[in-house]
């Protein structure tokens, strides 16, 4: 148990003193263009989805006749 409570507070004085945080303006454009890419990520997927979708009903239409 010593061990966790030494590796929370040792993790909590990393944050603390040694890690470099984004400005307010640079976390909203980030997050912005981090929503962008996932909805055109997601809008992509969709597209190869309907795609192969209707490619493999296709395929089974015409092997069924």
């Amino acid at each position: 148990m010593a061990g966790i409570v030494k590796y929370i507070k040792e993790s909590f004085e990393e944050l603390k003193h040694h890690v470099t945080w984004p400005t307010w303006s640079e976390g909203q454009s980030l997050t912005v263009l981090v929503a962008v890419f996932s909805i055109i990520f997601s809008l992509a997927i969709w597209g190869v989805d309907t795609v192969f979708s209707k490619v493999v009903g296709f395929y089974f239409k015409w092997i069924n006749g």
